[in-house]
């Protein structure tokens, strides 16, 4: 399964719920998705609060997938190719050097 699989039944558990109607108490607005998405992102810190392994896998892996599911619904929204976003990125990170230190600025 792809991304473009995912997103397909994540719109179709969407609208089963009946949260694209426009008086949906789940309106389904990049912000209230973000917001969501931040949540979600925030709950899987729960999992290593206080500890440095994973003692519930289980309840990790929905926590991620949590994550995913919002951040597949935000792309849709906005109508964004998350796929080809992250293929986008990918390119420009292997261009990227990480630990560099910035060039002196020779404006004072």
């Amino acid at each position: 399964m792809d991304i473009s699989e995912l997103s397909y039944r994540m719109d179709a558990f969407v609208q089963a719920k009946g949260w694209y109607a426009p008086d949906s108490p789940k309106p389904q607005t990049p912000a209230n998705l973000a917001v969501s998405l931040a949540l979600e992102a925030a709950e899987v810190l729960e999992h290593f609060q206080w500890q440095t392994q994973v003692q519930d896998r289980q309840a990790l892996g929905a926590e991620l997938a949590d994550v995913a599911l919002y951040l597949l619904q935000l792309s849709r929204v906005c109508e964004i190719d998350l796929e080809q976003a992250i293929l986008d990125k990918l390119h420009l990170n292997m261009q990227r050097t990480w630990g560099t230190p910035p060039e002196p600025s020779d404006e004072r």
